[in-house]
């Protein structure tokens, strides 16, 4: 499972990764769960939502349902009253997190990036779920190798990640895609009450948290454009960060941050015995004060408290 929001109305939606599918609790009750976009011819290329393994999602100001995908290159968007309705946008490889912001503009993370490096190392990936080359028979370990690996080894730029932003019809701003600007290999993405977005990097301890100005340029430094980095050339370093996943933004304004993994050869691939205990993270980062205040809990695009 990945991926979990609750609804302005109180639903309550989730993603099945491994098996391409949403879990729906209308008004939050387990008892009339459901489960949507089921695949049952087993290709995945015949999904109804065309999900391929689905990774995050979010809701819109018009009760859409926008969700990313780990195997491929677009985002899924159907009206949360009729999944059904289905339409698809181009990204980047590998879709990570996503945000809406105030104005309905959709923030994507592209963990492969915008260009021909996150392409041929998605079409590795996919030859890795296919065939067994490392006789591991862990189909998500062999995908998740290929894709660490590479994510643990980029740097901003072309051969890096990537940020598309999609208008509220799903047509790709102009500026977009966003790569450089500490941009290594981005993970999640959240919106502060300013309207600036913060994205998190699953690359290494000198990869930092990156902020870019918004849509609401009136809240960046005086000059700055959308898309451009407040933050310095590497991100906002330091303060034990590692190799993180999620960031958000709490009402104080403090910026939260997971360590996903210390070193993650130890969780992923055989190592010496010394390194072994290494895979896991350390804890949670969190500066202070650094982001316009949002309202908890986060139901919905942001708001202010």
């Amino acid at each position: 499972m990945q991926g979990i929001i609750a609804a302005p109305n109180g639903d309550i939606w989730a993603l099945d990764t491994m098996k391409g599918q949403v879990v729906h609790f209308p008004n939050g009750d387990p008892a009339k769960g459901e489960l949507l976009c089921q695949n049952r011819s087993g290709d995945p290329l015949k999904n109804p939502c065309k999900l391929v393994a689905p990774f995050a999602l979010a809701i819109d100001q018009k009760d859409n349902i926008w969700i990313t995908n780990i195997v491929g290159e677009h985002v899924t968007r159907f009206p949360a009253s009729d999944p059904s309705k289905v339409e698809i946008f181009k990204t980047g490889f590998s879709g990570s997190g996503l945000a809406v912001d105030s104005l309905g503009y959709v923030w994507i993370t592209n963990k492969l990036g915008s260009f021909e490096h996150g392409r041929t190392k998605l079409l590795e990936m996919i030859a890795a779920a296919k065939i067994n080359f490392d006789n591991d028979p862990d189909v998500q370990n062999r995908t998740g190798k290929v894709l660490v690996g590479t994510m643990a080894a980029q740097k901003p730029g072309k051969d890096g990640g990537s940020i598309t932003v999609l208008r509220p019809d799903g047509t790709e701003a102009n500026f977009s895609p966003i790569d450089g600007k500490g941009i290594y290999a981005p993970w999640a993405v959240s919106v502060d009450g300013n309207d600036n977005i913060w994205i998190s990097n699953l690359s290494s301890a000198s990869a930092g948290i990156v902020q870019l100005c918004g849509f609401r340029t009136e809240n960046c430094p005086p000059g700055m454009k959308t898309g451009d980095a407040i933050s310095p050339p590497g991100g906002y370093v330091g303060g034990g960060l590692q190799m993180q996943v999620d960031v958000s933004i709490g009402p104080a304004g403090d910026v939260w941050v997971t360590n996903n993994w210390q070193y993650w050869p130890a969780a992923l691939e055989k190592v010496d015995e010394a390194l072994s205990t290494l895979g896991g993270g350390q804890g949670v980062v969190v500066s202070y004060g650094m982001a316009k205040p949002v309202k908890t809990p986060m139901v919905g695009p942001p708001r202010s408290p």
